[in-house]
């Protein structure tokens, strides 16, 4: 298995090459240069493993054993996914009328973004300490990857962490994730901006080749692969448990899930177009709070960054540039990287790119979209309480929206994502005139200290931010290579 660049500028790398990456150097994604295929009989013998059997099946997929012995990464997965707080790692509600909502928040920082991170972090470690080796990681966060990334790596001694997250843009405890954790190798910037404004300005510090080479410099957001990778397990998942497969016959079709997906930088909605691409009948919804980018693309060809990102009560998704989106156009263009390179290098200039009917189209026919004002978050998180004393969170309700909004044929079974606890946000629970018992662990996090930078909005804010950072990645490198503490 080798990977290549969605702008068709890098070509056979291995899966440690991207794991230690961000973007490719000419700008791009990594994508595997082949997908692979999952037949009926595969899928089959797959009913009835456990989340972390399947996640260690999807893996070994992508993972040569001469990178990972199949041993070691049973080992691996098997410790990321230990600690979650439910023995099965994830956990399907099943509530009144075909609502089936897929939980995906039982680890330690109570959203989905655990189940990978904690896996990619195990990868990362293990060929650190084979190499003896460090790394940095620069992470930009709208809410809830800073925190899962802060907790995986909290601690490890070949790995520092920076994270940027928007001040005043993500939840308390969101926040608390990040800025509680006082370990020697976590560092913690507030910015005064965007999430979308925090990537611009990381997309600039991975684009200097010889800060990434001389620092370890790697991303752990959705950029990187093995995060995409460790999602497609969730999507076979939700079929293998969902779909009515085993009533189905056995030289028959395979039946269709629809499964619906409340997306920011669409990484989890491109998971599972990949694993649609690898056979399974999947019907995919995408949809979007206020922040409408990937819905007017999907419908009208629009794929223009407003003016200004809205903030919503779904704050983890309130971005305006679905980076992610990227492979999806790579595959939907038959992997032809100069037409993704065009595309993407004028959005990125100009802020907006009109997609060509045919484009448009072709996306259309794999991809279903809507929106959802934060009325209609409240709403869903009402009526979803109101008929099975059930409490959603923000995010989710903006998924299962859909179900209450677009009737489907009983024939066709239905998965909700639901992303995150409705612990983290409060407010909007409140909001709803809901209450929901928090955490023992979530009431902790007030009584802790903090420690966090800001960095503050001026007149040329990007290359401050990048100045800022780009310091703060020397000064943490060079205390390292003296082997003190970098906080006295």
């Amino acid at each position: 298995m080798q990977y290549c660049s969605t702008r068709g500028g890098v070509h056979g790398w291995d899966f440690h090459d991207v794991l230690f990456s961000g973007y490719a150097p000419d700008g791009g994604m990594f994508m595997p240069e082949s997908v692979p295929m999952l037949s009926p009989d595969t899928l089959r013998s797959w009913r009835g493993l456990t989340y972390t059997q399947l996640v260690v099946e999807v893996a070994s997929l992508f993972i040569p054993t001469q990178l990972i012995p199949r041993q070691d990464l049973e080992v691996l997965v098997g410790e990321a996914l230990t600690g979650f707080s439910v023995p099965e790692v994830l956990r399907i509600a099943w509530l009144k009328e075909g609502l089936s909502v897929l939980e995906l928040f039982h680890g330690d920082t109570l959203a989905f973004k655990d189940l990978a991170m904690t896996c990619t972090v195990r990868f990362l470690n293990y060929f650190l300490r084979k190499q003896n080796r460090r790394a940095t990681v620069l992470v930009g966060t709208s809410g809830d990857t800073g925190g899962s990334a802060i907790q995986s790596t909290k601690g490890l001694s070949g790995l520092d962490v920076v994270v940027v997250y928007p001040r005043g843009r993500i939840t308390p405890v969101q926040e608390k994730h990040m800025i509680t954790c006082l370990d020697d190798n976590v560092h913690v910037f507030a910015a005064h901006g965007s999430a979308d404004d925090i990537d611009r300005t990381l997309r600039r510090l991975f684009a200097d080749q010889d800060l990434v080479r001389s620092h370890g410099l790697m991303s752990l957001n959705s950029v990187n692969w093995s995060r995409v990778m460790i999602q497609l397990a969730h999507f076979i998942y939700a079929y293998l448990e969902l779909s009515g497969m085993e009533q189905a016959e056995a030289d028959g079709d395979l039946p269709e899930l629809e499964v619906v997906v409340p997306t920011g930088g669409a990484g989890n909605i491109a998971a599972g177009y990949i694993v649609k691409q690898m056979g399974l009948p999947l019907k995919l919804v995408a949809m979007v709070n206020s922040n409408d980018i990937v819905h007017r693309m999907v419908t009208t060809g629009d794929f223009s960054m407003a003016a200004n990102v809205t903030q919503t009560l779904a704050p983890a998704i309130d971005i305006q540039d679905p980076y992610n989106m990227e492979r999806m156009f790579w595959l939907l263009l038959s992997r032809d990287g100069a037409s993704v390179k065009n595309m993407m290098e004028e959005f990125q200039q100009s802020h907006r790119h009109s997609l060509p009917e045919n484009h448009r189209k072709l996306l259309s026919q794999v991809l279903s979209t809507g929106t959802v004002t934060d009325e209609g978050i409240l709403e869903t998180m009402r009526r979803c309480w109101e008929e099975n004393q059930y409490v959603l969170c923000p995010h989710t309700a903006v998924a299962v929206w859909h179900h209450y909004h677009c009737p489907h044929s009983p024939s066709l079974n239905r998965c909700y994502i639901a992303t995150a606890s409705p612990a983290k946000f409060q407010a909007a629970v409140q909001r709803a005139g809901l209450t929901f018992d928090l955490p023992e662990a979530v009431l902790a996090l007030d009584k802790l200290a903090t420690r966090y930078q800001n960095l503050e909005r001026s007149l040329n804010w990007c290359e401050d931010w990048e100045d800022r950072l780009r310091e703060k990645i020397q000064s943490v490198s060079s205390a390292r290579k003296t082997g003190g503490n970098y906080y006295r």
